[in-house]
């Protein structure tokens, strides 16, 4: 498959536009050129592992419901259209557009006020989710979600309509302080946690958030602990604020397992709340990412752990998976990855399928990771800096076969990282096999990037629309 030539859309004025991949020694660039508003470049690639290298090509599948006939041609038609190669992984609903933050960063935009839809709006779109992807993940997203008092009857709508997986994406602040919201959302099914983490020291939340905010963030993981809610820490990387807090993260994530379930980070995108064209040297690749995840662990996380992804395109994202082991270091449990230049063609469908699964089973905390289990394990828990306190839980020198399988079911541990894409390397095959779907208010399926995307003067191509 030649992967050179491809179409993109024009930062100007959103047109289709043809695009091809140039591969510059170590570099790979996006180069596109509209008719009206000139050539664009954008860097898309650097680093190791080569760029031909990096991919599992996948049989494509029809998503089994479509709300739109493809009349104007991708990426126009979303709904999803017949065009599109990939059934939904994950569905976000976003409950709200208010936050009570204004950051820097912001994909969704979100303001101080406005009116939420209804619970029976929300009901509507579970069901209409159900509809097309009656065993997905579900996320729930916005805004803000827990400014709605009523979340939990979300969670319970959910729960109620057959989603056995709810995770709620969220800054964490008022679930810091109110633990009885917590408890809540837990008895009316919540699963997990995608928590807002920037960094480990409270300079990164003052530029990027707009205020220190990191005992807070510690707060919200304890208490999700204390409810057996699973945590996911997302990171936005920016380059020249954070990216040299990537060790510290990993660090500070291992010491808060298992109630921290992984890190997922996300390079930033210059989407949403972000205006005009960046400068290359303000990007950060998948293979940059990997690259400093092993030098800044001392090479515990190393590159060759990272695998492509079974259910998005390759170039969206990479994936390792780990055994927390009583010293706080880890144990890859995959195989390292080997490049093929013809590797074996995978099913989408089934791609999808084993991405649902692995995210419920290892975001989620397990019936046997009690808050006493963990307190039995964990003989002296954690400092206020979430570190482990000196001088306990010495590791034993030789595991039995059970002991293994017991640790292995309470200390799995995920890394990730999304790539999402803006509308200076947006890619249409990328697109076409999104599996993270956005339900727009209308009831539409949209992938996540296109939802989100924004022209380099602002305007959307399907947000507020």
């Amino acid at each position: 498959m030649d992967r050179t030539l491809t179409e993109s859309l024009c930062p100007s004025c959103l047109n289709r536009i043809p695009a091809r991949r140039v591969l510059q020694g170590s570099e790979v660039y996006l180069e596109k050129t509209c008719p009206e508003h000139g050539r664009f470049r954008t860097r898309i690639w650097k680093g190791q592992p080569e760029f031909e290298d990096w991919r599992l090509p996948k049989i494509p599948v029809l998503p089994p419901v479509l709300y739109h006939k493809g009349e104007k041609g991708c990426p126009f038609d979303c709904g999803l259209c017949p065009d599109h190669r990939q059934r939904s992984c994950t569905i976000l609903l976003e409950v709200t557009q208010r936050c009570d933050l204004s950051c820097a960063v912001c994909y969704a935009d979100s303001r101080a006020d406005g009116d939420d839809p209804t619970l029976e709006v929300v009901a509507g779109w579970f069901q209409r989710a159900k509809e097309v992807a009656s065993n997905c993940n579900i996320q729930l997203s916005g805004g803000e979600p827990t400014l709605r008092d009523d979340l939990p009857d979300i969670v319970a709508e959910g729960r109620r309509l057959g989603f056995e997986f709810i995770q709620l994406n969220t800054n964490g602040l008022r679930l810091a302080r109110d633990r009885a919201y917590l408890t809540a959302l837990k008895q009316t099914g919540l699963s997990s946690l995608f928590l807002q983490f920037d960094g480990t020291d409270d300079s990164i939340y003052c530029r990027l958030r707009g205020r220190p905010m990191l005992r807070e963030k510690l707060e919200a993981i304890a208490a999700c602990g204390e409810n057996d809610i699973g945590v996911v820490l997302v990171p936005t990387l920016v380059p020249g604020l954070n990216v040299d807090n990537i060790g510290a993260i990993l660090e500070m994530a291992l010491t808060l397992s298992p109630v921290v379930r992984g890190v997922h980070f996300q390079p930033i995108s210059y989407f949403g709340r972000f205006k005009g064209q960046p400068v290359n040297e303000r990007r950060l690749t998948l293979p940059e990412l990997m690259s400093a995840i092993e030098t800044q662990s001392q090479g515990l996380f190393k590159t060759d752990h990272l695998r492509p992804p079974g259910c998005e395109n390759a170039l969206c994202s990479f994936h390792g998976h780990y055994l927390v082991k009583s010293d706080g270091t880890v144990q890859s449990l995959q195989k390292d990855w080997e490049p093929e230049r013809d590797p074996p063609w995978i099913e989408a469908d089934q791609g999808a399928a084993r991405a649902i699964t692995f995210v419920a089973r290892q975001w989620a905390i397990t019936p046997l990771e009690s808050a006493e289990s963990r307190n039995q394990e964990n003989c002296c828990g954690t400092g206020e800096n979430g570190k482990a306190k000196p001088g306990c839980c010495s590791p034993p020198d030789l595991m039995s076969l059970d002991e293994f399988f017991d640790r292995a079911r309470q200390h799995l541990f995920s890394l990730s990282a999304m790539a999402f894409q803006d509308v200076w390397n947006i890619t249409l095959d990328r697109v076409r096999d999104c599996c993270i779907h956005v339900l727009s208010p209308k009831g539409f399926l949209i992938p996540f990037c296109l939802y989100n995307l924004t022209s380099q003067d602002g305007r959307p191509l399907y947000r507020s629309r």
